[in-house]
């Protein structure tokens, strides 16, 4: 698949989620095969204010090129300032964010807000692309609610704007992550857009991804909530894709051992005081069932320490 100027290495690629896609997971992910990595979501007003932390989290490194840095934001002007601000960072594609259903971020006007005042989407679409000397994609979700599903008005405009991809994710704002992803939405963009189409819900397993890419002919498969504890899955995927053959899920000595070396890469990044608190949730994520793993995920959750962390995964991954 081409973004303009560059083709990405497969077509499986890592969703943007916030408060989990920071630099040491997208490293894993990167490790275990993945095609394009998206930063967390960045706020391009904070960012255009010079903010510490929004900077802090721009951090991105030579081996996991190519990444997508993706922004929110409501108002034009501060998605353009942003967006020629970023044309100085190493990122290969510039993401706008339409799709995020969080409260927080919903109620100021942005993320999936925005698709409920389409001329306002044109403005902000517009500004980042005349902006950015990055080829340009957005994400979006299938509408506001059952009542407003206008993923084909959004997606057009982006199309006239000149983005040069778009995602869509097939659930409504109303729906978050619960219920099923409609990928018939996914189906019907590809069918109507002339620009590369990517599909994003409901992708777990090597199973998904092959119905999906069948059923809706997308371009490639965007893959969030199944990466969680599971970096694996883009390389069994794609590999899939390419030779037909299944590649043996991770042994839980192997999925200890990542889970290891994603606390060292958090450490590096963060320290030990934030990295130790970040990892709980995806020690869990990696724990996930596994044999007697509660009693193990439950101590962890209460240690404050990197060393005593890494020493109970070492004592769990010796359990037999």
């Amino acid at each position: 698949m081409k973004f303009k100027d560059f083709e990405v290495e497969n077509e499986v690629f890592l969703a943007p989620m916030a408060g989990v896609t920071d630099l040491p997971f997208r490293l894993i992910c990167k490790e275990h095969g993945c095609g394009l990595l998206y930063t967390e979501m960045i706020n391009a007003k904070a960012l255009c204010y010079d903010d510490e932390k929004t900077k802090k989290m721009l951090n991105i490194l030579e081996e996991e090129m190519p990444v997508a840095i993706q922004i929110f934001g409501s108002e034009p002007e501060y998605m353009g300032k942003a967006s020629e601000i970023l044309n100085k960072y190493p990122n290969a594609i510039l993401d706008i964010n339409m799709g995020c259903p969080a409260p927080k971020v919903v109620k100021n006007g942005d993320g999936s807000a925005l698709m409920r005042n389409p001329e306002l989407a044109k403005r902000v679409i517009s500004s980042v692309v005349e902006a950015s000397q990055k080829p340009v994609t957005l994400k979006i979700r299938k509408g506001w609610d059952d009542e407003n599903l206008n993923a084909m008005q959004i997606a057009k405009i982006g199309q006239e704007c000149g983005i040069s991809a778009l995602t869509i994710h097939g659930r409504t704002r109303e729906q978050y992550y619960s219920g099923k992803a409609d990928w018939e939405i996914i189906k019907e963009l590809k069918s109507e857009l002339s620009i590369p189409v990517i599909g994003n819900g409901d992708v777990t397993s090597i199973e998904d991804a092959i119905k999906m890419k069948e059923d809706t002919k997308c371009d490639a498969i965007m893959i969030g909530r199944g990466a969680q504890g599971n970096p694996w899955i883009f390389e069994r995927i794609s590999h899939y894709l390419k030779t037909g053959e299944i590649l043996p899920v991770p042994s839980k000595e192997e999925k200890l051992d990542v889970a290891i070396k994603h606390m060292g890469l958090s450490v590096k990044e963060h320290g030990e005081f934030v990295a130790v608190r970040e990892m709980r949730k995806h020690i869990g994520w990696y724990l996930k069932g596994m044999k007697n793993s509660a009693r193990f995920r439950d101590e962890i959750n209460k240690m404050e320490n990197v060393d005593e962390v890494i020493a109970k995964l070492l004592e769990y991954k010796n359990t037999k």
